[in-house]
């Protein structure tokens, strides 16, 4: 019997889907490297740079920050110069970014990159959902978007090999004995870890130039037969020209609606649809998974295990993340979006409650060392702490193990807080708090962090430690189970909320206001990111890391209420009927 050859026509459409998936989902690649890069770099940052834990929640947030203020003209952007310009674009700011943190020597410039970095990852965030739910077919439009997400789950993962690496090669030089030396290769691998991720921005520019714009964006634009050409590379003859047909006949009637009368956008079936994507947008960050993330090893070396143990940890945290959102593409377009987003937050609850637990009874041991830390405070209101197991002892004698301790301090109005310090951890550089180096340096960012509060007055003020607290490091052991409770966190989040977000922020919105509202909805999104993650490191120090998990995993309730009652499920539908849920109208007349 001969073979049944695939016609030319039919190979073609498939490698062009093939390379239009693969390029554009490389965005959640650059973005995922954004998120998890951090991860791996933050405890040699922590080690070497001498920055508080005030500026180390700046420098994570700072993506976050990015993220939100590209969010704020993303949709402009893209309406204005088209969605695969805009993706370009984004590629030639992240690849920028690199060699900004790379070769950066203190603060402002740390800062200044990742907000680049961040700008970058914001545009992604908008451009490429938006590129991915116009340009593919209905058929596969939910793997691609799940793809998106499965690339960035795996742009974590390679951000925590590299880290997992340069933790190996850490030890190796901690073997030698020589500390100077140690530190020194502390500061090389952070910033080793950020070169690192340059090549895949490259891949994702270069890859956007082999890509057809938006077919919906070049109609609306008036060029209908760059259009037809456009959905001619990746539909045959008949589904191309029925959804042509179906996106004119869409703004045919928007054009005759706006000539009957300003439609107002306050309507049930624009307002719905816009706040339920921005309430789950939101819920998505308040579970805490960005900091999560992005705080990870850290978070497992305070519960208890050794850095390379931590290390290790999280590439298996991530690796569970990315085996989770391969499950979720196989069951997003089969048991639908409101199915699995049902599921995944109700497990998340669960791992977040769980660990919550975990760092709830080792706190309960924890021990106020205030005035302790306050009589070592130098005559000229300074401070410098190597915290070792003498300083400990010193500190708290009842405690004979190794121990972690956290120092809130204040110059007058304005407050800051150390990183959580480990008495068993070699070739650390001292925290030293200043005055100079605690303060706003003026009126403007003095502001930002106390609107009530007296530069001047502050400049004047002694130093005083707000909160000490000494906490029995738990064992190995304990760490692992701790280790264990946010790998079923995340594997409930990849197979859930992970996919399901990025479906409910493309398909939810209607097309009149998709590009600007799912800008309005990133920028709700990377706001409650960013806060949470500035807010990340001086919350462990006031409150622990107990409050937070559980603080987390009361929003997930709501959240996995939100989900249960009010989404709509929308697997298998074309844009134009996902409009009809919220259209009384249309949707009786599709019936």
């Amino acid at each position: 019997m001969p073979e049944t050859a695939t016609p030319p026509a039919l190979d073609a459409l498939a490698r062009y889907n093939r390379r239009l998936l693969w390029v554009a989902s490389l965005g959640g690649l650059l973005y995922g490297i954004d998120v998890g890069i951090i991860g791996s770099a933050l405890p040699y940052l922590q080690a070497t740079s001498g920055l508080n834990g005030d500026q180390l929640s700046i420098v994570v947030a700072a993506v976050l920050l990015g993220m939100t203020l590209s969010t704020l003209f993303a949709g402009w952007l893209a309406d204005a110069i088209g969605r695969r310009t805009l993706m370009i674009l984004a590629g030639v700011l992240f690849v920028a970014s690199i060699p900004i943190i790379a070769l950066a020597h203190g603060y402002a410039p740390l800062v200044s990159g990742r907000l680049l970095e961040g700008i970058s990852a914001g545009l992604v965030g908008v451009a490429v959902p938006l590129y991915l739910a116009e340009t593919l077919p209905a058929a596969i439009r939910g793997k691609g978007t799940a793809m998106f997400q499965w690339l960035l789950t795996l742009g974590i993962v390679l951000a925590a090999a590299v880290g997992m690496y340069f933790s190996l090669r850490v030890a190796e030089v901690a073997k030698l004995g020589d500390a100077a030396r140690l530190l020194a290769f502390k500061d090389a691998a952070w910033r080793s870890i950020f070169w690192v991720s340059l090549p895949p921005g490259l891949v994702f520019l270069a890859g956007c130039f082999f890509l057809e714009e938006s077919p919906r964006w070049l109609y609306l634009r008036g060029r209908r037969e760059r259009a037809a050409a456009a959905l001619a590379r990746s539909r045959n003859a008949a589904d191309a020209a029925a959804e042509l047909n179906a996106i004119a006949a869409s703004q045919t009637e928007e054009r005759e609606r706006k000539q009957r009368r300003k439609e107002s956008l306050l309507q049930r079936k624009y307002v719905l649809p816009f706040v339920l994507a921005c309430v789950i947008l939101v819920l998505n960050q308040t579970t805490g998974v960005n900091s999560i993330i992005q705080y990870n090893a850290s978070i497992l070396i305070q519960s208890g295990l050794s850095d390379l143990a931590a290390h290790r940890g999280y590439i298996v945290f991530t690796l569970v993340n990315f085996l989770a959102t391969i499950i979720g593409m196989m069951l997003v377009d089969k048991r639908g979006r409101k199915f699995l987003l049902t599921l995944g937050t109700a497990g998340a609850v669960i791992g977040l409650a769980w660990a919550g637990t975990l760092f709830w009874m080792n706190q309960r041991h924890e021990v106020r060392v205030t005035a302790a830390v306050q009589a070592l405070v130098t005559p000229n209101q300074s401070l410098a702490l190597r915290f070792t197991p003498a300083l400990a002892h010193q500190l708290a004698p009842a405690i004979t193990g190794p121990a972690s301790l956290s120092v809130i301090y204040s110059y007058g109005g304005y407050r800051a807080a150390t990183p959580v310090l480990r008495s068993d951890q070699t070739a650390v550089a001292p925290v030293v708090i200043t005055r100079a180096a605690s303060l706003p340096s003026n009126r403007v960012l003095a502001f930002s962090a106390n609107p009530f509060g007296s530069l001047a007055a502050a400049r004047r003020a002694p130093l005083k430690i707000v909160q000490a607290t000494l906490t029995p490091l738990p064992s190995a052991a304990w760490g692992w189970l701790t280790a264990l409770s946010l790998f079923f966190f995340m594997a409930s989040f990849a197979v859930g909320p992970g996919i399901v977000v990025w479906l409910a922020l493309s398909e939810l919105m209607p097309t009149r206001i998709r590009s600007n509202g799912m800008s309005i909805a990133l920028v709700l999104n990377e706001a409650a990111s960013t806060l949470i993650a500035a807010a990340f490191l001086p919350a462990v120090g006031e409150y622990g890391y107990a409050t937070l998990f559980f603080l987390f995993a009361g929003c997930t309730i709501i959240y996995f209420l939100v989900a249960l009652f009010w989404l709509p499920e929308t697997k298998g539908k074309t844009l134009e009927e996902i409009e009809g849920f919220f259209h009384p109208r249309r949707a009786g007349a599709a019936q």
